[in-house]
C-alpha cells in the first residue's frame, strides 16, 4: 500500500528496522534480538528487545535510538522508563524497542513470550 510520499508501508517499516538495529549495533547494545509481530500484535510489526550493561548504558542506547530516529525522518518515538534506565520502552509506531538491563531482562523474558509458536499453528495430537 503507497503512502502519500509514494513510499510502500513495507519499505518504510523495512528502513525503520534497518534504522534501529544499526542504532542499537552502534551503541554498544548487547544480545539483540529481533521479533516479528506482524499478524501477532496490532501493537507494531517488530519487537526489538536489546541489553546494556548498566542504567547508565541503558539511557545511552535508548537516547541514541532517539536520536537517529529523528535522524532518520521516522519522527518523535514514545518513550517510558528512560528515568530508571532498568527497561527503556521506545514505541515508534511499527516497531517497539525494549532496552533492559541484563537482570531485568532475564526476570521479563519478553523475547520467550513473543516467539513462542502460535498455537493455531501447532498440531495437537
Amino acid at each position: 500500500m503507497p503512502s502519500p510520499a509514494g513510499i510502500s508501508v513495507n519499505d518504510a517499516v523495512s528502513r525503520a528496522i534497518k534504522t534501529v538495529l544499526a542504532s542499537l549495533e552502534d551503541s554498544k547494545a548487547e544480545n539483540i534480538v529481533s521479533i516479528d509481530i506482524q499478524g501477532k500484535s496490532s501493537l507494531g510489526d517488530y519487537m526489538v528487545v536489546a541489553s546494556g550493561r548498566s542504567h547508565r548504558h541503558v539511557s545511552a542506547v535508548a537516547d541514541h535510538l532517539l536520536k537517529a530516529l529523528k535522524d532518520a525522518g521516522l519522527g518523535m518515538a514514545r518513550v517510558e522508563g528512560l528515568a530508571g534506565a532498568d527497561w527503556v520502552l521506545i514505541d515508534s509506531g511499527d516497531i517497539i524497542v525494549h532496552v533492559f538491563r541484563p537482570e531485568v531482562r532475564e526476570f521479563y523474558n519478553l523475547e520467550k513470550m513473543w516467539q513462542a509458536p502460535d498455537l493455531e499453528e501447532e498440531t495437537l495430537h
